[in-house]
Formats: structure tokens, C-alpha cells, sequence
């Protein structure tokens, strides 16, 4: 699989998975989650998909410190419906980050390691984002606003696109400007601050 060579220089996000080290799917449970593992389970790349990953690191920083966050001990808490907009998306990005999801998932083993019933969409939070740890009921409220703007030809060019009226080389240089709008939003730490928002 060829992709963007910035993926691979996108810092991961460290976790300790339970369940991983229950059943020896990892050593010592460590889990380590790569942005290319979010492109894959996303099925693209793009500013929310990055939002989201952006948003799940450094709110699991603020809510652990210098611990290792523990997947399937977070609740995911989105404010939106998850038929609205992006919210779907970005819920489940973080809830797949943080090893939780809906109704539907893993129910546990012997009475731990549930993972069901921890991403929870409508409530009523003042941001976007709440992640809650489990074990001590802390959490962190997160918002995100891609203030790195994108390049102005892509609107017409994504135009173009769908319209089945773009050449080859309108198709990549498309590709290209998306990408690396992605790019500057995961790679330029110094603008994080004004991106992701944690109270």
C-alpha cells in the first residue's frame, strides 16, 4: 500500500490494551496506534479525520499525564447526533483510538474488558468532545476548528471532479493540495494550541 510519506511522521499514540494483553494479542498489552491506522479504518484522509486523531492524543495526554491511557477505560462522548455532519465520523475514529464503541461491541469476558455502550452520541457537554476515564471519572472536554485554510483552487478542482470534467493531472494536483493541507495540520505542533481547544 503506497500512501503520503507524512503519515509516517505523524507521532502515534501510545496506549496499554487489557484485553490485548489478556488474550496475547500484544506483549505487555502495548498498543501503539499509527495515523495510517486511522486512514485505514476511516477509509481516507482528510482535516476531520486528522481533527479526531488530533483531538484523541492530546486529550488522552491532559486526562492520563504521563500515564498510559488504557483503552476500553474511556468514554467517547459526542455532543451531535451521529447522523449529523462529521459527528459519526469523528466519533468513531476516537472510539476506535480508545478501543470503546456503541451497543454493539464487545461485551467482555467473565464480566471485564467491555468495551460496549462507551460511545455515546446527543449528550449535552459544552464542546464537541468529552473523554471520561472510567476509573476516576475525570475527564476533558475538546473542540476543533482546522484553522490552517485550504488551498484555493481545491474548491473548483473537487468541482471539476465530480463532474467527471477534470483531466489526470487536475485529479492529482486535487489530491496533492488535500493532502498536504493534512499535512500542515498534523505536522505543525505550534499551531495545535489554536486547533484543539481542552477545558
Amino acid at each position: 500500500m503506497r500512501y503520503p510519506k507524512f503519515f509516517d511522521k505523524v507521532d502515534p499514540i501510545l496506549l496499554y490494551d487489557p484485553l490485548a494483553d489478556f488474550l496475547g494479542a500484544s506483549e505487555n498489552g502495548e498498543m501503539i496506534i499509527k495515523y495510517i491506522d486511522i486512514v485505514k479504518f476511516a477509509g481516507h484522509s482528510c482535516p476531520t479525520v486528522a481533527g479526531a486523531y488530533l483531538m484523541t492524543k492530546l486529550g488522552l495526554k491532559r486526562l492520563f499525564k504521563d500515564n498510559l491511557p488504557v483503552r476500553g477505560k474511556i468514554k467517547v462522548l459526542v455532543q451531535e447526533e451521529k447522523d449529523k455532519g462529521v459527528a459519526g465520523v469523528i466519533g468513531n475514529t476516537i472510539a476506535f483510538i480508545c478501543g470503546v464503541s456503541e451497543e454493539g461491541g464487545f461485551k467482555g469476558i467473565g464480566g471485564r474488558f467491555n468495551r460496549a455502550n462507551k460511545l455515546l452520541f446527543s449528550q449535552k457537554i459544552p464542546k464537541e468532545i468529552r473523554l471520561q476515564r472510567l476509573d476516576t471519572d475525570q475527564f476533558v472536554d475538546i473542540s476543533y476548528n482546522p484553522t490552517i485554510p485550504p488551498d484555493p483552487k481545491i474548491k473548483d478542482l473537487m468541482q471539476k471532479i465530480l463532474a467527471n470534467l477534470a483531466t489526470i493531472e487536475e485529479k492529482d494536483q486535487f489530491k496533492k493540495l488535500w493532502q498536504e493541507r493534512v499535512e500542515k495540520i498534523l505536522l505543525l505542533q505550534d499551531r495545535w494550541e489554536e486547533m484543539v481547544i481542552i477545558e
